[in-house]
Order: structure tokens, then C-alpha cells, then sequence
């Protein structure tokens, strides 16, 4: 395995969960700094404390704007930033029980200048609050590994997809690459991309455990192909899993990848499907990433 890479300076780092890094130089960046997909993009926690810091620095250069005026707050304490902090709250926040008032033309301007902008940054906050609400995202978890087990006779790849909502996805598609490198005759090598034929690319409704497969048969790039290989190759199976969540009634999308140490041979994965003593279908996701040796032959 090659050493890990340092980064250079103005160089992106790309990762997803659970998978290998990226390193991206010469890139423009100003796609990665958009701050609209970076506010969308952000956790809960981050979002709103941006928020909460964002309304603190717009309240503090107001409060400071008002103590360039000794005069410009009746009732406030001469010189106190907090004083004026507080009436910039305030009026940012339209509250009508505050003690201070404006006693100058310049304080008067202010104000009114804030009043315009509480306007559009409650316009704006509750636009971006709306924004990470409404879109829909697919809760679709894929198994950790996938596998390479005799099906019917013929070697097939195999990994599990589970809806986590647990309602329906309508009419879900899979779809499934293989990326490696390949070196040309003329001894170039580049990274290709290669389609792999699902046993079954679509579900009418997808609501709780998928087993996707692929049947590597002479007409499948797999074919042949030994862990060892996978290794040299660098290759890395890509799923793309799409439907209609029936709840937003919009299209959601989910992806996962498989490197070659994510791939187990001759195993096959737990049954997680089973029935309650009352006739319910049962999911036990806690098992569904799982697996087990195969049963030996019978005699």
C-alpha cells in the first residue's frame, strides 16, 4: 500500500463516508465556497449556530454605529456597548418595550437602515430554514459489504439496500458501474468506466430489503477477475439507487461504492426477513450488514 499523500497547499480533499479520499488540485473552488449548497449542506448543529453568529455580528456593528453618537440613544448609558447592543436587538427584532429612543437624525437613520435589514434577514432566514426543509433526501442505508457467491450455478455479486422510513419508494431503479484503471495499448492508463447489468434494475415498490445482484457471466466485466486484480486495478463498484418517495411524492436519490476490501468471497449474507407470531413481516436491520460461510455441500 502506497504511503498516504500530503496534500498541497490550494488542494481540495473530496470524501464520502465510508470511502477513499481524494485528493483534487488545480480545482475551482469557488464551487466548494458557494455559500447557498454550503448552508444547505451544513448539519443542524452548524446551521444554526451560523445563524445565531450571523445575528450577533449584525447586532454588534449596529451597536456600534449607534455609540458613534454620544447622543444618538436617550435613556441609554454613556459610551455602554451593551446599551446599544440591546437597542439594536430590539430593533432588528420590531420588540415595542424597549426603554431606549432615538434623540438624534443620525440615530434616526440608523434605525431605520436596521429596520430595512431585520426585514430582508428575516426573509432570508426563514427562506434558508424552508429551503433545508423541503428537500427531499432518500434514508436508503446499503449493506457495509458486498459479496461474490455461487447463485443458481453462476458466480453473482450481491449487496442489500433497506428503506429506513420504511414507507414506499415507487418505481426504484438501480443502477450499477464499475471503475477501474485500464491501460491502452499505446500504454496510456486512464480511469474507465464500465456498466454492470442488474439481475432485476427495477421495484415497483420498494419498502423494506432489496438484494441486488449481478450475474458475472461471460458477458460481465467481472468475469474472471480475481481479488488480486480488483487490487492492481484499483476498481470500485458504484450503485445508484432512485425512486419516488411516496410521502414528499418527489424523486430521491442514494448512492454507495465498493472497493475491493469491501468485497467478501464465497459468504452469504444473513436472513434478516422473518414473521412475528402474529403474521407481521419482520426487517431486523440490526443483522443486515451480516454475513456467514457458506453451507458445505451436502454429500
Amino acid at each position: 500500500m502506497k504511503p498516504a499523500e500530503t496534500p498541497a497547499p490550494g488542494a481540495l480533499i473530496q470524501a464520502r463516508r465510508g470511502q477513499r479520499v481524494a485528493i483534487v488540485r488545480g480545482q475551482d473552488q469557488s464551487r466548494y465556497t458557494d455559500i447557498y449548497h454550503a448552508v444547505l449542506n451544513a448539519p443542524w448543529w452548524l446551521f444554526f449556530l451560523g445563524l445565531g453568529l450571523f445575528f450577533a455580528v449584525i447586532n454588534a456593528i449596529f451597536a456600534l454605529l449607534y455609540l458613534a453618537d454620544p447622543q444618538a440613544l436617550q435613556h441609554a448609558r454613556h459610551g455602554n456597548f451593551w446599551d446599544a447592543y440591546l437597542f439594536s436587538v430590539e430593533t432588528i427584532g420590531s420588540v415595542n418595550y424597549t426603554v431606549f429612543v432615538p434623540q438624534t437624525t443620525y440615530a434616526n437613520v440608523i434605525v431605520s437602515l436596521e429596520a430595512f435589514f431585520g426585514i430582508l434577514t428575516i426573509a432570508l432566514f426563514t427562506g434558508i430554514i424552508f429551503a433545508r426543509f423541503s428537500r427531499p433526501f432518500a434514508r436508503i442505508v446499503f449493506s457495509n459489504v458486498a459479496i461474490i457467491t455461487p447463485f443458481d450455478g453462476v458466480p453473482t455479486l450481491m449487496f442489500r439496500a433497506a428503506n429506513q422510513r420504511g414507507n414506499q419508494i415507487l418505481d426504484a431503479e438501480i443502477r450499477l458501474s464499475l471503475a477501474c484503471q485500464k491501460t491502452t495499448r499505446e500504454g496510456i492508463t486512464m480511469r474507465r468506466f464500465e456498466e454492470l447489468k442488474p439481475a432485476r434494475e427495477r421495484s415497483s415498490l420498494f419498502a423494506l430489503s432489496w438484494t441486488i445482484m449481478h450475474r458475472i457471466d461471460r458477458h460481465s466485466p467481472l468475469y474472471g477477475v480475481t481479488l488480486e486484480q480488483m487490487l492492481d486495478q484499483q476498481m470500485e463498484i458504484i450503485a445508484m439507487l432512485s425512486g419516488t418517495d411516496e410521502t414528499l411524492a418527489d424523486r430521491v436519490y442514494a448512492r454507495h461504492s465498493y472497493s475491493p476490501d469491501c468485497i467478501l468471497w464465497n459468504r452469504r449474507f444473513v436472513d434478516v426477513l422473518s414473521r412475528s407470531p402474529r403474521g407481521h413481516r419482520v426487517v431486523d436491520l440490526t443483522r443486515f450488514h451480516d454475513t456467514e460461510p457458506l453451507a458445505p455441500p451436502a454429500p
